[in-house]
């Protein structure tokens, strides 16, 4: 069985999501001592990592023989991990030349995850809060959609620990790796 749409482009006619001000306490917020499940194998804490970190907060990906949950390119923000994930993968040697490490992150769990890391070729791991700890000690942004509670789409730089900038609401979510270099560009580390 094949999807109906395809999986790697966005439909043309996909609502905006609007700010809803649920991100607005992140930045300068320190991140919270978490240990994710990653794909790479071996758990990371964001908290801990010296150095830029960026993190881009997907709800979750599909797969190409699975339709999505009925109604979800309706749900504003929903619609698009795959073509972000591609475009983080497609971006992600200028992202590690402007000095930052790249992290994927759901509320799937890292089986999932794996497949489609394998999939998708991604060059950096995805990590899982399946049981939302980061999102619940952080106040991630949060929707639910047939008992599935996921991350609303977000996009953090970090520094040291700390949220330095935050994307929110993030749309198109194919141009948010380019929108993250540009703004790395106009603000270099020191």
């Amino acid at each position: 069985m094949s999807r109906s749409d395809d999986i790697l482009r966005l439909p043309p006619d996909l609502p905006v999501p609007i700010d809803d001000g649920m991100a607005s306490h992140l930045l300068g917020l320190p991140v919270a001592p978490r240990s994710l499940p990653s794909t790479a194998g071996q758990p990371i804490d964001l908290s801990a990592l010296a150095g830029r970190t960026v993190v881009y907060c997907y709800p979750r990906t599909g797969r190409p023989n699975q339709e999505p949950p009925e109604g979800w390119n309706r749900i504003p923000g929903a619609r698009g991990c795959t073509p972000q994930s591609c475009g983080f993968r497609d971006h992600h040697r200028e992202l590690e030349v402007l000095g930052a490490r790249v992290f994927g992150l759901s509320t799937q769990d890292t089986e999932y995850q794996r497949e489609a890391a394998e999939r998708l070729h991604l060059p950096f791991p995805l990590l899982s809060d399946a049981r939302l700890e980061l999102a619940s000690a952080m106040r991630l942004p949060t929707f639910e959609v047939k008992s599935m509670r996921l991350l609303k789409r977000l996009t953090l730089i970090i520094r040291n620990g700390v949220v330095e900038h935050v994307f929110y609401p993030v749309f198109p979510p194919d141009g948010n790796a380019q929108h993250v270099v540009n703004w790395l560009i106009t603000h270099p580390s020191d």
